[in-house]
């Protein structure tokens, strides 16, 4: 007889088979949602390449797409936990602690020796992707290193960056700023590992000591190198600090083990209870009831719980024929001619956008920010100089890096991003009654009222409605996010998913996975629920009526159809007589409107103060983050990143903990308020005496008024 096992997994799944107490068979393999038939393949090579027998041989299921699967092919399922806790006693009968990272859940296990044998204690985290192995390969994916680099990236001797792991939505903001602080992707992926060993330790041992023998498993702590330094690290630091004695000539590395099997040990367990317990397994059926669920049975279900396709009974024909954006053909510049540019610097993306003096679009540019704003600066200049805008009479700047480039570059206008967003839908769309902008980690939201922004509203807290999270989703099924409408307007049904905060999203997604729902169908799904997220959760717009009936959606997230097609059904199922313009550069956008107020701003008659493509060239920067660099205004204590920049005129920093000489100027990012970009306590006095000296300068009349009506 064979006893098999097979661990059904988030992102994988693993298979073994045992004869004779001998692993005679394993493999695992991704499954990109596809749980059941990713399980079913890996049943069929069992019988194939290893003899697996229906009516003779026993199978057991554990893991969380197990509950689903096991009954078409008559296997007993086991909880993970329990599974995982079998096979530990069974072949390290010494070890006192286990810690298993997934890809999308982590279990801890504590083994404390009694008189009656030993007590098991078990924690696990499966509601989030914080401190998993999604997460690492995430972040790992927007620094572009391949699988192979990430599995031999070091821990050891890298300088560590504090990221937060209690939330991979949170973790992902920070990983994001220290990329557009020029930290070296070494040390970010460094950090990334030390913020798992520390979620680890900080929630799922709820006050207990790790002690020795410490066994790692799952994935991550296989393949990754650096994880288990971190956790040698933080182990040695924990163990030293609690008096955690190790055996004679043990040391900490002696002390943690890490088995060549680690995947396999969910897989492994279900074996060793089946073993055990012969007389309630039960017979392996084949794999015919798998095909039919997979072929009919999922399809039916779905039927019965989801919901419409994103694109549906011909819809799409019709729609892609109204809202496709043609090509927009640039006209060639002139050489000899003036240009008036606008930039805006985003959190995730770069744009330029260049005007004549007729606000004739004669050049844009679209890129991927490459996280530091001074080589984003580099790059944009560079294109556009390649474009034929040679002299620039006016330069307008928005966006997050507004701030930190304005005087490097020699802004004329720095505009505030509602202000730049709103003059750009104006100026294709005057009478329009509300502008929807969705960016990639910020909803924008600007209800007018006769040419003029009377209420907007600004969501840059949570991930959920935005164009990042959509990214994250798709880059998670290995799909380019220029395929995402596509591929979500194949889906022929697509499950329900909540609207509200990121993280229950990314759990909803995770469920909707679990039971069967392909990528295709959950990429719908994901922007169905977006206008949801835009006007519900984030505008907190329980009335869409009394907002107008004219809308302009702009913004890169608008440049995905599928999102556009889910704001159309929203917006017309409320308003069914509304006027929706998707904005012709939607991308663009808030550069087109800083474009536009340079423009204005040169029709008053000023001069530029834009440093010339020559400048920008040459522009050189040293960037340094340390903790010297940290903020220590408040507890928060944000990993700052001085970027110091050698322009004419620079007034240095001779004071500062980071000395900075006369002819450069600092530029600070990676501050989460307006306290980080004062360094030290004489500075914060100083513009504390300019604000005061501001203040009594320019009283504030109506506060007089109160104050003397009181008394």
């Amino acid at each position: 007889m064979k006893f098999a096992g097979v661990d059904i997994g988030s992102t994988t799944v693993k298979g073994v088979v045992v004869e004779d107490g001998e692993v005679i068979w394993k493999a695992y393999g991704r499954h990109k949602t596809r749980q059941a038939e990713k399980t079913l393949e890996l049943l069929s090579q069992m019988e194939l390449e290893a003899g697996l027998t229906a009516g003779r041989d026993v199978v057991t299921f554990t893991g969380s797409g197990a509950g689903t699967l096991a009954d078409h092919v008559n296997a007993r399922q086991i909880q993970e936990v329990v599974a995982v806790a079998a096979a530990v006693e069974s072949l390290h009968p010494d070890v006192h602690f286990v810690s298993e990272v997934g890809g999308e859940d982590m279990k801890t296990l504590f083994f404390t020796p009694t008189s009656a044998g030993k007590a098991k204690q078990v924690y696990m985290q499966s509601a989030c992707s914080g401190g998993t192995g999604t997460f690492i390969e995430k972040s790992a994916r927007k620094l572009n290193i391949s699988p192979d680099e990430l599995t031999t990236l070091p821990f050891d001797g890298q300088t560590l960056h504090r990221i937060s792991a209690k939330c991979g939505i949170f973790a992902e903001t920070d990983a994001n700023s220290l990329v557009k602080a020029g930290v070296p992707k070494t040390e970010i992926i460094a950090s990334l590992f030390d913020a798992v060993v520390r979620q680890n330790l900080a929630t799922l041992t709820k006050g207990n000591t790790p002690t020795p023998s410490v066994l790692l498993l799952g994935g991550p702590n296989m393949f990754f190198q650096g994880l288990q330094q971190a956790w040698a690290s933080h182990l040695a630091a924990l163990w030293d600090e609690r008096n955690v004695v190790l055996k004679a000539g043990q040391s900490v590395t002696d002390a943690i083990l890490v088995p060549g099997d680690a995947l396999y040990y969910a897989s492994l367990g279900c074996v060793e209870i089946s073993r055990r317990e012969q007389n309630v397994s039960r017979a392996y059926s084949g794999t015919d009831g798998l095909k039919w669920w997979v072929e009919t049975g999922q399809h039916g279900e779905k039927a019965k719980t989801g919901q419409e396709a994103l694109a549906r009974n011909g819809e799409l024909v019709r729609f892609l024929e109204d809202f496709t954006q043609p090509v927009i053909q640039m006209p060639q510049p002139v050489a000899a001619e003036t240009y008036y540019v606008g930039c805006d610097f985003g959190s995730t993306t770069v744009k330029a956008v260049a005007l004549d003096r007729d606000a004739e679009i004669k050049a844009s540019v679209y890129q991927h920010s490459q996280g530091n704003p001074i080589e984003d600066a580099k790059s944009v200049f560079r294109k556009l100089r390649d474009a034929g805008i040679e002299d620039i009479g006016a330069l307008g700047l928005t966006g997050y890096g507004k701030d930190l480039l304005k005087d490097v570059l020699g802004a004329d206008v720095p505009v505030v991003e509602t202000v730049a967003h709103a003059a750009a839908a104006m100026h294709i769309h005057p009478d329009a009654d509300a502008i929807c902008d969705v960016g990639g980690t910020d909803v924008k939201i600007m209800l007018l009222r006769q040419k003029a922004v009377v209420d907007f509203r600004l969501n840059s807290q949570c991930s959920s409605g935005n164009g990042a999270f959509l990214q994250g989703v798709a880059e998670r099924y290995d799909v380019r996010l220029e395929d995402y409408a596509e591929k979500a307007f194949s889906a022929k049904r697509m499950p329900k998913l909540m609207m509200g905060c990121g993280v229950f999203l990314q759990s909803d997604i995770v469920n909707q996975q679990r039971k069967g729902w392909a990528a295709e169908e959950i990429m719908a799904s994901l922007a169905a629920v977006l206008p949801l997220n835009v006007w519900v959760y984030a505008g907190q717009f329980q009335n869409l009526k009394a907002i107008g009936r004219k809308f302009v959606l702009q913004g890169g997230t608008h440049r995905n159809l599928a999102v556009v097609k889910a704001q159309i059904d929203f917006i017309r199922g409320k308003i069914p007589d509304a006027e929706i313009t998707v904005h012709p550069h939607a991308g663009e956008a808030g550069a087109l409107g800083a474009a536009l107020l340079a423009l204005e701003h040169v029709n008053t008659g000023q001069t530029s103060r834009f440093v010339g493509h020559d400048r920008v060239e040459e522009l050189e920067y040293v960037s340094t983050t340390n903790n010297k660099t940290t903020c220590k205004w408040c507890a928060m204590n944000c990993s700052r990143a001085f970027v110091d920049v050698q322009i004419p005129g620079g007034r240095g920093r001779a004071n500062s903990k980071v000395p900075l000489a006369e002819g450069w100027e600092r530029v600070i990012t990676g501050n989460s308020c307006s306290k980080g970009l004062i360094e030290d306590a004489a500075e914060m006095k100083a513009r504390k005496k300019q604000i005061d000296e501001e203040a009594n300068a320019n009283p504030n009349i109506a506060e007089s008024v109160r104050e003397g009506a009181f008394r």
